[in-house]
C-alpha cells in the first residue's frame, strides 16, 4: 500500500541495510479485503446483518491462511451452535464480486493487484489501489473441476514450496539451494508467512535469494561524507579488487518474472540481468522488447499506453530487473509485474 519507489536508480545504491529495508517494505504490505458469505448459502438463524468481515491481509499470505480468522468470526457471532457444527470449511470457497473465481495459489498481493489491472478495462470504473477488494465467501459446492488444487493450507504449501524451487531453477540453472535446504529450514519458509515473521522467514530465504552487492554500476557512488542508508563499501565498487559476487542479484541466469495482463494470458520468459552489451536489464527495456504496443520505446516518441505495479506500487521504468529480483519478489521469489491500461490523456496513479 505504501508507495516507496526509489528516487535513484535501485542497485546502484543499495547495500544490505537498503536491501533490509525494501524486503521489509515488501512484507509488511498489506491490501483491504472485505469477506462477505453469499447470503443464499446462509444457515437459518444467522445474524444477517454481520455476515460481512473486513480485514488487512497481508500482501504475502494467502487465502487459505486466512480461513481460521474468517471461521472463529463467523461462529463467535453470526452463526448458531447447531449450524456451526454443520458447517465444514474444506467446503468454502472465494469468488470475486464480478463472479470470478479466485485461485487460492496465488498470493493474496497478486490477487489484488490482478483485480485492480482488471478494473482498468472497464469504462465505468476507476481504478484505484486503495479501495478494499470485495469477495464472496461460499460455504458450500465447491467448484472442484475448475479449482486447480484443493482449497486447503496443505495444498496451498505444496504449491508455494514448487513456486520456490521453480524460481530457484530459473536463477541458477538447478533447484541445488532448494534442494539442499534441511526439512526443517523448507518448513520455516512456510511457517514465516503463516506466522507472518519477516526474520523467521528471511533467515532461511537468504540462502535462496540473491544478493543485491552490485558487479557494476552506471552510476557514481554517492560522497564519502554521506551517512545515507544508501552508502555503500567500498568493496561494492568495481574495480575495488572484490570481484564479481557469484551469489549477486546480476550474477543469476535470469530473473524469475511474470507479466500479468487484464482479464489475459500470463506471460512468462527468460530475463537475464545484464544485457549483451553489458548494461543492465532495465524494467523498461523489459517492457518495451515484450510489450511494444503497449510500451513504446523511450526514443519512439509515443506515450505508453499501460502502467506497471509490483507489490502494489508504481514500478519506476529505470529499476533494474536484477535488483527486483533480490528486493520486490513475493515471498514464493517471483517478481509479478502486474500491467494496467491507461486511459486516453490519464497518468496512474
Amino acid at each position: 500500500m505504501a508507495t516507496y519507489a526509489p528516487r535513484h536508480s535501485p542497485s546502484a545504491f543499495s547495500t544490505p541495510a537498503s536491501t533490509t529495508l525494501f524486503r521489509r517494505l515488501t512484507w509488511e504490505g498489506t491490501v483491504p479485503l472485505e469477506i462477505r458469505v453469499d447470503p443464499k448459502e446462509l444457515p437459518a438463524n444467522s445474524d444477517r446483518g454481520l455476515e460481512c468481515y473486513y480485514i488487512q491481509a497481508p500482501r504475502v499470505s494467502y487465502l487459505p491462511l486466512l480461513v481460521p480468522e474468517i471461521k472463529r468470526y463467523l461462529h463467535d457471532v453470526v452463526f448458531d451452535e447447531a449450524a456451526a457444527r454443520l458447517i465444514k470449511e474444506e467446503d468454502w470457497w472465494f469468488e470475486s464480486e464480478e463472479g470470478n473465481l479466485l485461485k487460492w495459489h496465488w498470493p493474496i498481493g497478486l490477487i489484488y493487484d490482478n483485480h485492480t489491472i482488471s478494473q482498468s478495462t472497464r469504462s465505468n470504473a476507476v481504478p484505484s489501489v486503495f479501495t478494499p477488494l470485495r469477495l464472496i465467501l461460499h460455504l458450500v459446492s465447491p467448484p472442484t473441476e475448475k479449482l486447480l488444487l484443493s482449497p486447503s493450507a496443505d495444498a496451498c504449501k505444496q504449491a508455494f514450496m514448487g513456486q520456490l524451487k521453480e524460481a530457484d531453477f530459473i536463477r541458477w540453472g538447478n533447484t541445488k539451494r532448494m534442494t539442499g535446504l534441511r526439512k526443517a529450514e523448507q518448513d520455516g519458509l512456510w511457517e514465516g508467512i503463516k506466522e507472518h515473521n519477516f526474520d523467521e522467514y528471511w533467515r532461511v530465504a537468504s540462502k535462496i535469494t540473491p544478493t543485491t552487492v552490485p558487479t557494476r554500476s552506471n552510476s557514481p557512488p554517492p560522497p564519502p561524507s554521506s551517512t545515507s542508508l544508501h552508502t555503500r563499501p567500498p568493496s561494492a565498487d568495481p574495480g575495488s579488487g572484490g570481484g564479481p559476487d557469484r551469489d549477486g542479484a546480476a550474477s543469476v541466469r535470469n530473473v524469475p518474472v511474470r507479466i500479468y495482463l487484464p482479464d489475459g494470458p500470463v506471460l512468462q520468459d527468460l530475463v537475464p540481468p545484464v544485457l549483451d552489451d553489458g548494461s543492465m536489464h532495465t524494467l523498461s527495456a523489459f517492457l518495451t522488447a515484450r510489450l511494444p504496443l503497449l510500451f513504446p520505446a523511450p526514443d519512439s516518441g509515443k506515450s505508453n499506453l499501460a502502467y506497471a505495479i509490483i507489490q502494489g506500487v508504481p514500478a519506476p521504468p529505470e529499476a533494474e530487473m536484477a535488483w527486483l529480483g533480490a528486493c520486490m519478489a513475493g515471498a514464493d521469489g517471483w517478481v509479478n509485474v502486474c500491467v494496467g491500461l491507461l486511459r486516453e490523456g490519464a497518468r496512474y496513479p
